[in-house]
Order: structure tokens, then sequence, then C-alpha cells
């Protein structure tokens, strides 16, 4: 039962910070790959431009970088911020394979030793 809990407690932790936004001002290029639309190319375009020019003031700068237009900034503003943390990355959270529980884990290796019986 407690692990369980422990796991449901686990997959509300991953689902709450998927949800949460991607600081444009402090998120690696990973972080950055993982928005959509979002490649290496133009990961690396705004950290460029964010080391020449500063933090961003305001996500509507986030069209200032090379490649970013209207249509991109558009599809991107629901996951970006330029505030608060950058641990989350969107969408890229993975639902976790449930463990099957050590007993029952040793009694499947049990069962797999003995020999099957013929009817």
């Amino acid at each position: 039962m407690k692990k369980l809990l422990a796991m449901m407690v686990g997959l509300f932790f991953v689902c709450a910070s998927a949800l949460a936004a991607i600081n444009i001002n402090t998120a690696t290029q990973q972080q950055l790959e993982s928005l959509n639309g979002i490649g290496p190319v133009k990961a690396k375009a705004i950290i460029d431009y964010r080391s020449k020019n500063g933090a961003f003031k305001s996500v509507d700068d986030l069209k200032n970088v090379s490649g970013i237009g209207e249509k991109t900034l558009e599809k991107l503003k629901k996951d970006i911020s330029i505030s608060g943390s950058s641990s989350a990355v969107p969408g890229a959270a993975v639902a976790a394979k449930p463990a099957v529980p050590a007993a029952k884990s040793a009694a499947l290796k049990k069962d797999a030793s003995k020999p099957v019986a013929k009817k």
C-alpha cells in the first residue's frame, strides 16, 4: 500500500512539473529543444541571443531571435516564461513502469523453476 501511495505521489509531481513553463532566461539547450517547434538550431540561437543581449524582458522579445517569428511565438507562449524555474520539460513526462513487488517477483521466479504439469 505504501508503494502504491508513493508511486501516486511521484506521478503527481511528474505531471505537475510537466505543466510548468520553461524559463527562457535560464533554460538549457535540452530544455529549449523540448519545446514544440524548437530544434537544436533555434535552441542555440536563443542561448546565443541571451548571452549577447542579456535576459529577455518579455516573452515577446523572443521574436528578436533569428528563426523565431510570430507563428512560432504564438505556439510557444503557453509553454514559456521569463521567470521561475526551468526544471520542467513540457511533454517529457513519461509514465513510470509499475514496479513488481519483491515478494511477487520472488514468487514468479519460484514458479518459473517448476516444471509444467501435463493434464
